[in-house]
């Protein structure tokens, strides 16, 4: 038994290349526009610094129908059996917080 001390699960993971995040974008397309959105916002935001790490966990999630998946980004459900793991929990925060829209403020006249 391995006594070394355990290491965050992206640590040791590298980042994705170029030709990796093309087939991901790929991967990613979705029939439901409000998916789309949030996964162009997470895009945008990330994109930069994705992993093997965080493409396992945004695979599993794309392997989901449409409305499920939706209902994972509104926080209407949580992972659950398999889908639960951490590489899909950080890949959904990080879905939920990219699309995370800013307090719009309201002048009164």
């Amino acid at each position: 038994m391995d006594n070394a001390p355990a290491t965050p699960p992206d640590a040791a993971s590298p980042l994705l290349t170029e030709r990796e995040l093309s087939k991901l974008h790929w991967r990613c397309r979705r029939g439901l526009l409000e998916n789309d959105l949030f996964i162009e916002r997470f895009f945008a935001k990330f994109e930069p610094t994705l992993t093997q790490h965080h493409a396992q966990g945004l695979l599993a999630l794309m392997d989901l129908a449409d409305n499920d998946l939706l209902d994972l980004l509104l926080c209407r459900l949580e992972p659950e059996g398999e889908l639960d793991t951490p590489q899909v929990q950080e890949v959904l925060g990080m879905l939920r917080s990219s699309s995370q829209a800013a307090p719009q403020t309201q002048t009164l006249r």
